[in-house]
């Protein structure tokens, strides 16, 4: 889980001790990102939602628990005192980023033992999991996340990160963009070749689905019963993608609570997606943006 934060500002001038833009800060702003971003995502598509992560004893930790909580989510987040809270600082003119500092730092052990037993107390409660994976060291225990959820007869969804993805391995779905999926497979060749690819990492995951975000392509969604399902790219102006994976992930996670098919449900992922792209930063698409966009392709 991480603290968005943002200077907005414009440029007007270089500066005479080096050859970069001179922002002059007019505004900041803070948002919840992360794992703490899906939730806020959660909520605004109406669905109930608990929250377990880490953060360090700092301002950036607190802020995060009084914007996901004045959004509605449930939040048990546990303070690592031998940590800060990962930020991650984007510098704006004209809205366009000048630049992005990340502070990262990756929680304790122990910490993260007792981030497991508050995740095994909530489980009972749960429709279905998201595991959001941002490689910062939070899902050090996925493996034993998933086993405890399937025990549970809790569906699995996961946002995944890096180059192996077996620690991955039994979930019900993993949503990578087309960059992570061929980091794992290796590069595609053509409509085929991906299929060939996706259905081989599917099986030997033993996954029950796989939902591959792929650009200008859409997205291709892999069902339990290994058909090959896709939604277009819905033809819109991309203002920023900051934040698009966490909205599509948690659409994935309410669909599949409350049934939709996959037809829908992909369809659904596909114009939530469409709504945060051509919004500034990270952000969240609500229950009115959707009935909204849905209008508007009547």
């Amino acid at each position: 889980m991480m603290l968005d934060q943002y200077w907005f500002g414009a440029v007007h001038r270089i500066s005479p001790e080096a050859p970069v833009p001179v922002l002059a800060v007019q505004s900041e702003e803070a948002r919840a990102g992360g794992a703490a971003n899906v939730a806020h995502n959660i909520t605004a598509l109406g669905a109930a939602c608990e929250l377990v992560s880490v953060v360090g004893p700092d301002s950036a930790g607190e802020q995060i628990k009084e914007i996901v909580e004045s959004n509605g989510v449930s939040a048990k987040l546990l303070i690592d005192s031998k940590i800060k809270t990962i930020v991650k600082l984007r510098m704006i003119a004209q809205n366009q980023q000048l630049l992005r500092a990340d502070f990262d730092q990756m929680p304790t052990s122990e910490v993260l033992a007792r981030c497991l037993d508050d995740f095994r107390a909530s489980l009972p409660n749960a429709d279905v999991l998201i595991l959001s994976d941002y490689g910062k060291g939070g899902l050090t225990h996925v493996s034993d996340m998933i086993k405890h959820a399937t025990a549970a007869n809790v569906p699995v969804i996961i946002d995944p990160k890096g180059d192996d993805y077996s620690r991955y391995a039994g979930a019900s779905l993993i949503t990578p963009n087309m960059k992570e999926f061929e980091a794992v497979v290796g590069p595609v060749k053509d409509e085929a070749d991906f299929l060939r690819k996706a259905l081989k990492l599917k099986q030997d995951l033993n996954l029950k689905a796989l939902l591959v975000t792929r650009s200008e392509k859409g997205m291709t969604l892999i069902t339990q019963d290994n058909q090959q399902i896709n939604s277009p790219a819905i033809a819109l102006e991309v203002f920023d993608v900051s934040g698009a994976g966490d909205t599509v992930i948690s659409l994935m996670a309410l669909a599949h609570a409350i049934g939709l098919t996959a037809q829908d449900s992909l369809d659904l992922a596909n114009v939530v997606a469409s709504i945060v792209v051509g919004k500034l930063g990270t952000a969240v698409a609500s229950i009115d943006d959707v009935v909204t966009r849905l209008n508007k392709k009547k």
